[in-house]
């Protein structure tokens, strides 16, 4: 069974298409790189999949099922820079956001709740900031609340939005770290990427795309120098073998 199937996604600004025809599917238990260019729909993929901007057309499936925003199984990690960080609230509250889809927004969190909370910022290595305001934390500590509060609702799907941008060498370890174990507990996991060097490395699936599909498949299959030549076009260079440069 695919995860997540996409059948003729357009998105369109003041008529302008921004993503053109977008056809993909990948299946359960991938973790998924979406590669490609400044301005090339990455960010739009994922908001217009999770309805978060009008699709002009398209068809969205999770698990064979027409995708519903009120799905317990689609997590999602913005940008950070799309989020109000002086917004008064703690990191443990954050969290507990992410049990909302389980235990409703007008009811308290349980004992279990915030037990489960605790835990996924343990696994994040934030638990002694629970209670610390989270305009007071560094952006690479703000990242790994937001990966906490995903954890939290438990999905089967995740779309994250630049997860690795802006942190440093230790926070990228750690959030690769925890994607490899959502991973191993058959949970998918489609992460917008700009590292071309890491591509390999972190990603068994990549969808390389620049407002329309290039290519989506297996890393080792999809992920090459052709492919990126087609993604990317003037803008790649290649240092030495298996080096890549995107230059502005």
């Amino acid at each position: 069974m695919n995860a997540v199937e996409v059948r003729g996604l357009t998105v369109a600004y003041h008529k302008k298409p921004v993503l053109n025809n977008i056809d993909f599917s990948v299946p359960k238990g991938k973790l998924i790189g979406i590669i490609g260019p400044n301005g090339a729909g990455k960010s739009t993929l994922i908001k217009a999949i999770l309805g978060l901007i009008p699709r002009s057309a398209g068809e969205i499936t999770i698990f064979n099922k027409p995708y519903s925003p009120k799905s317990k199984k689609v997590g999602y990690v913005p940008q950070r820079g799309s989020v109000d960080w002086d917004f008064p609230t703690n990191s443990l509250d954050v969290v507990l956001m992410g049990r909302y889809g389980h235990i409703g927004w007008f009811k308290r969190p349980s004992k279990k709740d915030i037990r489960l909370a605790n835990e996924c910022l343990k696994k994040v290595g934030m638990e002694p900031f629970a209670n610390r305001q989270i305009s007071q934390l560094s952006g690479g500590q703000q990242q790994r609340i937001f990966l906490a509060r995903a954890l939290a609702q438990d999905a089967e799907v995740y779309f994250m939005d630049e997860p690795f941008a802006g942190v440093d060498a230790a926070t990228e370890k750690a959030i690769i770290a925890l994607l490899n174990e959502l991973k191993e507990q058959g949970k998918t996991v489609l992460v917008v990427h700009h590292d071309l060097q890491t591509v390999k490395e972190y990603f068994d699936w990549t969808i390389l795309l620049n407002r329309r599909m290039i290519q989506c498949g297996p890393t080792e299959k999809v992920f090459t120098i052709d492919n990126l030549q087609l993604t990317y076009g003037g803008k790649l260079a290649f240092l030495e073998k298996d080096q890549m440069v995107v230059h502005p």
